[in-house]
């Protein structure tokens, strides 16, 4: 089977990432953690093997991920949980919305990130990489 057929394999467990809302590359690219440029090359996961960031997704669409050591969320600053937490979780909410739109890849973004991709390119003098103009964000 040629790469292409094969999906997006977890570099983790090996087994295919099939939907939108179990894919951590797609969590991290909406947040703005991920080039659009490099979306494509970009290693992929599903939310549960990467417990780090899945311990913060907060909600009853998500069955909660308990990590122990010094990663686990109980075992940092409450204000930095509380934040990562209502990030994260926002960001999962929006991949949840996704999976029931037709959109361009360059909309995935939450729009707060669309705005700062904007922005950069604006004042870097450079075509936006995301081939998006003013009036898209």
């Amino acid at each position: 089977m040629a790469v292409c057929e094969q999906g997006y394999l977890c570099e983790v467990c090996g087994q295919d990432v099939a939907d939108i809302t179990d894919s951590d590359l797609y969590l991290r690219y909406v947040l703005g953690e991920v080039d659009p440029e490099t979306l494509h090359v970009q290693p992929e996961r599903h939310l549960r093997c990467n417990p780090t960031v899945a311990q913060f997704i907060v909600t009853e669409r998500f069955p909660s991920v308990v990590v122990e050591g010094p990663f686990a969320k109980a075992e940092l600053d409450p204000s930095f949980v509380a934040s990562e937490e209502q990030r994260i979780t926002r960001g999962y909410l929006r991949l949840i919305e996704l999976a029931g739109l037709e959109l361009p890849i360059t909309e995935y973004p939450l729009p707060e990130v669309r705005r700062r991709w904007q922005q950069l390119s604006e004042t870097s003098g450079a075509a936006d990489p995301r081939g998006l103009s003013s009036s898209t964000t």
